[in-house]
């Protein structure tokens, strides 16, 4: 009696451990488990300075290497091959076993971001280590996160040497920009006159575009100092409402949708970064904000990050092709110089030129995608910044954000009218083209 109980023990306890290690093997991570390597992304732009092209940049890469991962094994999702410009073929690695794909997609985005990112070697590998602890608490063996550990490298090493090709690497080697000095073109603003960020970003590979001047609007309303000329009532218009005429409301959209990473403030002789997210990492984190109000599984949430992702770089191709070919003096300094030698902004002007407005590009691009995936009337509440102090806005869908994103560059005084209506377009255009390679 007591050996056939023995054995039936045995017997229990090999079920048992059988059991767990099937479960381990077969954990299945969340929509939260993107965001928060999204929301750590954004923690280390923040620390680097990153500026907002290059924000959009780092994003796409790091989600198309768990895109990658997830398309190799969810046939409901699409693979990037022969949708995006020159993106190779990847092939499933067959000498792998044992790994769980969602485990290998997270740490495939980790692995990716600590190599494009400046800090990302020492702040994301530290986050990389967290989640892997983390996975272990809930189950995962260390067979399994071996294995998913070795899928994960393949990936993002393919993935890098993708992103490697887009020659943003041969951007430091050209000429350094100067300055036209004539009037109408930009100049640097204060307080910390910086350069001009990134006047070669449109040289770089689009994913989806065929080129980067592929939607050019129209073009700006041109320079003159007649008093009678369109110009000058735009530049009336904006000294006006941008100065003693906005409402406390105003005021409030435009500190919302600021997003400027070289914000500054004077401290003595010195300039203190006010550290703040850009205007593509807020709109991932809106993104996010939607999957966790959907309850959208892992899937969708790694499609709708990479896509997001994808449109906010080819839409911030688009914009900086536009801005470096027209170059247009921004409201502050033509105020300064024709008007109110003292007038200042409500918000600090960001350091490249005017037209067009890139908050406008990537709103409108942004809010095309996600309505996409989200529906129309999509109402939630956008606290992305709420650990910054500043307070959530509450939204009736993606198009009425991204509206009120564009119109918070006038009110702050940072852009014209004719650079924010025809950056709604051109973002517009973006999105709709990048949805339409996927389809």
């Amino acid at each position: 009696m007591k050996k056939i109980y023995s054995i039936l023990i045995g017997l229990l306890l090999i079920t048992i451990t059988n059991s767990c290690h099937n479960h381990k093997k077969d954990s299945i991570l969340t929509n939260r488990d993107i965001s928060k390597v999204i929301h750590q992304m954004s923690a280390v732009m923040i620390h680097d300075v990153t500026n907002p092209p290059l924000a959009a940049r780092f994003f796409a890469y790091t989600c198309l290497s768990g895109y990658e991962v997830v398309s190799e094994n969810d046939k409901q999702v699409k693979s990037m091959y022969g949708v995006l410009n020159q993106y190779p073929v990847i092939s499933k690695p067959k000498q792998l076993s044992g790994y769980n794909y969602q485990l290998s997609a997270v740490l495939a985005m980790y692995k990716t971001a600590e190599k494009l990112q400046p800090s990302g070697s020492t702040l994301m590998l530290k986050n990389e280590e967290k989640f892997i602890d983390s996975c272990k608490a809930i189950g995962f063996d260390e067979e399994t996160i071996d294995s998913s550990q070795s899928y994960a490298q393949i990936i993002s090493k393919k993935i890098l040497a993708y992103a490697k090709a887009d020659k943003y690497n041969r951007i430091s080697n050209y000429r350094r920009y100067t300055p036209a000095g004539t009037p109408g073109s930009w100049d640097p603003t204060p307080p910390s006159y910086m350069s001009p960020v990134e006047p070669y970003f449109n040289t770089i590979r689009p994913l989806t575009l065929d080129s980067a001047a592929q939607f050019v609007p129209d073009a700006p309303i041109p320079f003159s100092t007649d008093k009678h000329s369109a110009f000058y009532k735009y530049l009336l218009l904006s000294y006006a409402k941008s100065g003693n005429g906005l409402t406390q409301e105003e005021k409030n959209i435009a500190n919302f949708w600021d997003c400027n990473p070289f914000a500054v403030q004077n401290d003595g002789h010195m300039l203190i970064g006010l550290k703040k997210i850009s205007p593509g990492a807020h709109w991932m984190g809106i993104a996010n904000i939607a999957c966790e109000k959907t309850k959208a599984g892992f899937s969708k949430t790694i499609q709708v990050n990479t896509v997001e992702a994808i449109g906010l770089l080819d839409g911030f191709i688009c914009c900086w092709e536009d801005k470096y070919r027209t170059n247009r003096i921004r409201p502050e300094t033509a105020i300064r110089t024709y008007i109110d030698p003292n007038w200042k902004p409500l918000l600090q002007t960001p350091p490249f030129p005017e037209y067009i407005s890139g908050h406008s590009v990537v709103s409108a691009t942004s809010s095309v995608i996600l309505t996409h995936y989200f529906g129309d009337n999509f109402a939630y509440t956008d606290n992305v910044e709420q650990s910054f102090g500043i307070p959530p806005r509450k939204f009736s869908s993606f198009k009425q954000a991204a509206q009120e994103a564009a119109i918070s560059r006038f009110w702050g005084g940072i852009h014209f009218m004719d650079a924010i209506n025809n950056g709604l377009k051109q973002g517009t255009n973006v999105g709709n083209w990048v949805l339409g390679k996927l389809k």
